[in-house]
């Protein structure tokens, strides 16, 4: 089809205009009639399309290219009309499989073929393929990835006198691609799971945002990263980020090392103390365990968030403060409040911005890919070629609940590199406490489906396995609760055990290994009576 000829009068018929703007350079541009009372310029409707758009006669030769297509490939219409399409776009189909030609065979299917090469014929419009992908190359050389299809243009009788080639530019569509496959991130976190894209959508706003922010999530779960994260990504990165974490100080050394103190402000206070709120001037504060906090600081953290204002022990005088606040907790802030240990009035004002952190064990396919994360990031430490783990190792920490979260895995992973000289990370590469886990949970999952079949088929008044008359057929009344609370703190215990003996009762590196925190490990070590 050629833009210089007029076509059949006919209703919708494509045909040059007389005295018509040229663009380009180029001839008059064909005209679309039939659609107003006036011919509709068909470039301008071209031009409108978002994607690529080429016009070609049935010798595939550009007659037309849109605006979008240009800026692909770097060529005007001028340049390139009446030139082959393969090279103009120079696109990687068109050396192997052009959806136009085919090549040219005998009655026995043999390739006709001369010195220069192969013959072509070209293919029927029905014979025409899908839409293709491949590359083009444009005029500075940058290979673009694109969506390619043709369809075959017909006139008033039915006959194909061209072909509509539609080009469209992948590039934004392979960067998703690589970023999806390579997970998303923000600052030191990353993830792929539908979870985390969630909390990652939700950070550029909260970053922005300088109220109080409450961050919640279990422990491991990256409450410090994701606080650092905000902080980096706010109008205050410039500033400090300060982080508090108290809950092991008496109320009144907590009291001054977060406001402040006077000299004489109590026995011991021989100079000024700044404390945190000051040492964060113009940046953020971040606070761990807020429910740890005795109310009465609670209290003036209430006034803060209030005035604006602070005021050292010992000082009669407020201390103006520029800080933005940050808390977290790794327990239900509303569980918190009914318990009396989280001051109902801060929990409103803290949770108008509030993030959460979901448990790894909901993160889905997000365990896999942190641990293939982590254990490139420890084997390059460790100048190691470890590159996965084996079927059976990877089952195992998948089947895993991760009590510690991220935070648990990234140990796994650092002592299964430490410990693996070849490439393959296998079972044995990895902590006991694991394979412990994986049979406590088994035992448990046996225990409550027998306590489920005795409390169906069971008589009245009898004995399980501890010979404790009617405590299954309990049991399975309340759904086994009693048992998955046992079977939970047992598994807690000879986990703990286990990790102090690892570390020589260092507890401090045993609640590292386990994921805890220290304070963490202090209170169920206490509830299970092995301080």
């Amino acid at each position: 089809m050629s833009t210089q000829q007029t076509a059949p009068a006919a209703q919708h018929s494509i045909r040059p205009r007389a005295g018509s703007p040229a663009r380009h350079g180029a001839p008059p541009l064909p005209h679309v009639s039939g659609i107003s009372p006036l011919p509709v310029d068909l470039a301008a409707m071209l031009d409108a399309l978002p994607v690529g758009v080429a016009l070609l006669d049935t010798d595939c030769t550009i007659r037309l290219m849109n605006r979008a297509l240009e800026t692909l490939t770097g060529f005007t219409t001028a340049e390139v009309r009446g030139i082959p399409c393969r090279h103009a776009l120079r696109a990687s189909i068109c050396l192997h499989r052009c959806p136009l030609r085919r090549p040219l065979t005998t009655a026995s299917g043999v390739t006709v073929a001369t010195a220069s090469g192969a013959h072509y014929d070209m293919v029927d419009d029905g014979e025409l393929p899908p839409a293709q992908e491949g590359d083009i190359l444009n005029r500075h050389r940058r290979r673009i990835p694109v969506r390619m299809s043709m369809s075959p243009l017909r006139d008033a009788d039915g006959r194909v006198v061209g072909w509509l080639h539609a080009v469209e530019d992948l590039t934004l569509v392979r960067e998703l691609e690589e970023k999806t496959a390579k997970g998303e991130a923000f600052g030191p976190l990353v993830g792929r799971s539908v979870a985390m894209e969630r909390v990652f959508q939700a950070l550029p706003a909260v970053a922005q945002n300088d109220g109080p922010l409450l961050v919640t999530g279990e422990t491991g779960t990256g409450k410090d990263t994701l606080a650092e994260a905000v902080h980096k990504a706010s109008s205050r990165a410039r500033e400090p980020f300060v982080k508090a974490s108290l809950s092991s100080l008496p109320e009144f050394l907590a009291e001054s090392e977060l406001f402040g103190h006077r000299k004489g402000a109590f026995p011991g206070a021989e100079e000024n103390k700044p404390g945190r709120f000051r040492m964060a001037q113009g940046g953020t504060l971040y606070l761990t365990e807020i429910g740890d906090l005795p109310l009465s600081i609670q209290g003036r953290l209430l006034a803060f968030l209030d005035e604006g204002v602070i005021y050292p022990v010992g000082a009669t005088d407020p201390v103006a403060c520029d800080v933005r606040l940050v808390v977290a907790t790794n327990r239900d802030p509303e569980q918190l409040v009914t318990e009396g240990r989280l001051r109902e009035d801060l929990f409103r004002r803290l949770s108008a911005v509030r993030l959460h952190l979901p448990p790894l064990r909901d993160r889905g396919e997000d365990i896999e890919f942190l641990l293939n994360h982590f254990m490139g990031h420890f084997a390059a430490r460790m100048k190691k070629t470890v590159r996965g783990c084996s079927g059976k190792a990877l089952r195992t920490l998948l089947d895993y609940p991760f009590p510690g979260n991220v935070r648990e895995l990234r140990n796994i992973a650092e002592y299964a590199v430490t410990l693996c000289h070849g490439e393959t990370v296998m079972p044995a590469h990895l902590p006991a406490y694991l394979f412990q886990a994986k049979a406590e949970a088994r035992r448990a999952e046996r225990e409550r489906k027998a306590a489920r079949a005795s409390g169906a088929f069971g008589q009245p008044g009898a004995f399980d396995a501890s010979g404790a008359p009617g405590e299954t057929q309990a049991a399975a009344g309340d759904g086994g609760e009693h048992l998955a609370r046992a079977s939970v703190s047992d598994l807690e215990r000879r986990l703990i055990a286990d990790a102090l003996q690892r570390t020589g009762n260092r507890r401090g590196e045993a609640a590292e290994l386990l994921g805890w925190g220290r304070s963490t490990l202090w209170r169920k070590m206490k509830q299970y009576g092995m301080c």
